[in-house]
């Protein structure tokens, strides 16, 4: 009886202190308040344009309505999901082909970025920051500007590409040459050209946390007989493994959200053979040419999850292989 007696006294005494510490002093209170006032503007914003848009897309989806006629609004419950999941095959064809370009565009992009990073950040290059202002001057381009420069660049018969090519003894002009934009084997190809004009940020980033790695670090592996893809593999990719990873999240949401590109291209038609078909342009399709807005919102809900779902296993196994510099390598 007495060890329960004490026992509950020690179990009020943590509440109380749990009381204490919860409870904020006036001057603490006046910070709180102040600092809930200089955030307010962010917190409103993201009510307004984020979290109250998404809550009324989820009810959307379950309601039959177009733009043209909303007052006509429909109550069907579950039969957009269940189109969508069950009945509807381009749903699932649009999101195999956002799928199957994102594994040629992700690790092209992501590499060329890192690679370049590496070489902007060598002492032996001569003119460095002249390159470095090259390298990202192109992501000051406007988008819709940048992707016609680049149809242009892509063009069979004028493109400069394909004099390139045809200068080192491949026929790549006329009839039988090189139609990137048109060749169902060489669209992706094309599309992961395009997109690499706007590597300039993620250089940046890299560049930045490349010279975030200690010099002492190369020296003792100089010291030791490593060579240079030594060090690259041994030190400096594990060291950067926060920022990759970072960008890898911004490309795969990015890359599941594609559809400037192809819409500008070839106006969202899945020109050549449904290739371009990607999902964000069966969602535009759905919610805005057609004005279906209630499916739309569904599938903008499965895009939503997909990305979720996708990000969250990213996380899970990050653990395994990016390395934070105050990590102790326990688990507990």
């Amino acid at each position: 009886m007495e060890f329960i007696s004490e026992f509950n006294n020690l179990r009020g005494g943590r509440r109380q202190g749990l009381r204490d510490s919860l409870r904020l002093s006036p001057m603490r209170w006046q910070e709180a308040r102040w600092g809930l006032f200089f955030i307010s503007p962010w917190l409103i914003g993201f009510a307004i344009f984020y979290l109250v848009p998404m809550i009324a897309s989820l009810v959307f989806s379950t309601y039959n309505f177009t733009l043209s006629a909303p007052d006509e609004a429909r109550f069907v419950g579950l039969q957009n999901w269940q189109r969508m999941l069950f009945e509807d095959p381009k749903t699932w064809e649009s999101l195999f082909v956002t799928f199957r370009f994102a594994l040629i565009s992700l690790p092209v992009g992501m590499v060329t970025a890192f690679l370049l990073a590496v070489l902007l950040n060598s002492k032996n290059l001569i003119g460095r920051n002249i390159f470095r202002t090259l390298f990202y001057a192109p992501t000051m381009v406007p988008l819709i500007a940048a992707i016609l420069i680049w149809s242009a660049v892509l063009n069979p018969q004028t493109g400069w590409i394909n004099r390139v090519v045809e200068f080192f003894g491949v026929q790549a002009v006329g009839v039988n040459g090189l139609r990137w934009l048109d060749d169902p084997s060489l669209i992706y190809i094309a599309y992961t050209f395009i997109g690499l004009y706007g590597i300039g940020n993620a250089i940046l980033i890299n560049l930045a946390s490349l010279q975030g790695v200690p010099t002492e670090l190369y020296e003792a592996a100089e010291i030791d007989g490593a060579n240079w893809l030594r060090r690259l593999w041994t030190i400096t990719i594990p060291m950067v493994t926060p920022v990759i990873f970072y960008n890898l999240i911004l490309s795969v949401v990015g890359l599941l959200q594609y559809f400037i590109v192809p819409w500008v291209l070839n106006g969202g038609s899945g020109y050549p053979e449904g290739m371009t078909n990607f999902y964000m342009i069966y969602f535009y399709k759905q919610a805005f040419t057609f004005q279906n807005m209630g499916y739309g919102a569904a599938l903008a809900w499965l895009m939503f999850i997909v990305a979720l779902v996708i990000t969250l296993f990213l996380f899970a196994t990050g653990r395994y292989w990016v390395y934070y510099s105050g990590d102790t390598g326990n688990d507990d």
